[in-house]
C-alpha cells in the first residue's frame, strides 16, 4: 500500500540554521498520527513541509504520490494561529463555506454542492443546529470544531491539525478527540499536540520531533490514576523502543 505521507532524508534550515534534519517518516492510509516536540522542535515546520507551505533543501517529500503542491485539493488544514474576530458578521455557516475556498475549487459564488459539502462538514463536527449562529456567539471548543468543519468541507482525504487542543480543558478536549476519531474511519489524520507525554487510545504512531524525527510504538495505560486524571485509558508513548522504517506497528 503506497503510504499517503512519505518523507525521505529531508532536511530544512531557516537562514542556515538547521531545524530538521535526515528525517524519513512515512503515513499510511487511515492512519491517525500524533506529532508531538518541544517548542522551536521543528513540529510546526514538519507540518507545513508536508503540506508545500515550504520547500525542503534536501531529500523528497511525496503526498499521495505526488508532490504536496499537486496534492494541495487532497489535503484538509487547521493551522495553529487562526484570528477570529468575534466581532465580524459571520455565521457558522459562512465560516464552514470558506472550506471550499481550499486548492481553488472554483470561482464564483457558492453552488449547490458547495453548501451541501459545508453543511455536511458542519454535522460532522456536531455543529449542524448551530448553523445560524454568529461566530461570537459560540464557545472556544465550537469555535475549534467549525475550524475542522471548514479544514474538511473541500471533502478532503488527509487531514492536517496543528495544535487544535491547545488551551482546551480535559472535557472539550475529549469531546474534540472523539470528533477527529470518528473522523479517522474514512480520513487519515497527521496532528501536533501540546501533550508530550500521553496520546489517546486510536493513535497508531506517535512522531517525536525536535531537529530530528523518532517514530515511537504505543502502550495502553489503564489503572485508577489514569482514568481519574484523563477520564479515559490513554497511551504513554515509549521513548524506550523505536520502530525501524518498514517494521509492523504495534
Amino acid at each position: 500500500m503506497e503510504p499517503v505521507i512519505k518523507l525521505e532524508r529531508v532536511t530544512f534550515s531557516y537562514n542556515g540554521e538547521p531545524v530538521l534534519a535526515d528525517v524519513n517518516l512515512s503515513v499510511q492510509p487511515n492512519e491517525f498520527v500524533w506529532i508531538v516536540g518541544p517548542n522551536g522542535g521543528g513540529k510546526t515546520t514538519l507540518l507545513k513541509l508536508m503540506l508545500g507551505l515550504l520547500r525542503p533543501q534536501q531529500g523528497k517529500i511525496s503526498v499521495f504520490g505526488a508532490s504536496p503542491q499537486a496534492s494541495a485539493r487532497r489535503i484538509g488544514y487547521m493551522p495553529q494561529h487562526v484570528q477570529l474576530d468575534l466581532r465580524f458578521p459571520v455565521t457558522a455557516m459562512d465560516i464552514a463555506m470558506m472550506g471550499r475556498l481550499s486548492g481553488s475549487l472554483h470561482a464564483g459564488p457558492y453552488s449547490t454542492a458547495d453548501r451541501r459539502a459545508a453543511l455536511a462538514a458542519l454535522a460532522q463536527v456536531g455543529l449542524e443546529g448551530h448553523k445560524r449562529r454568529a461566530l461570537g456567539e459560540l464557545s472556544g471548543g465550537q469555535q475549534r470544531r467549525l475550524l475542522i468543519a471548514r479544514a474538511i468541507a473541500s471533502e478532503p482525504e488527509l487531514l492536517v491539525l496543528d495544535e487544535p487542543t491547545a488551551h482546551l480543558d480535559r472535557v472539550v478536549e475529549r469531546e474534540l478527540y472523539a470528533i477527529l476519531r470518528e473522523l479517522n474511519q474514512r480520513l487519515t489524520i497527521v496532528m501536533v499536540s501540546h501533550d508530550p507525554a500521553f496520546v489517546s487510545d486510536f493513535v497508531q504512531q506517535v512522531v517525536c520531533v525536535n531537529r530530528s524525527v523518532a517514530v515511537h510504538p504505543t502502550t495502553t495505560l489503564a489503572g485508577e490514576a489514569m482514568l481519574e486524571l484523563y477520564g479515559a485509558p490513554k497511551r504513554l508513548v515509549r521513548h524506550d523502543q523505536h520502530r525501524r522504517e518498514g517494521e509492523p506497528r504495534k
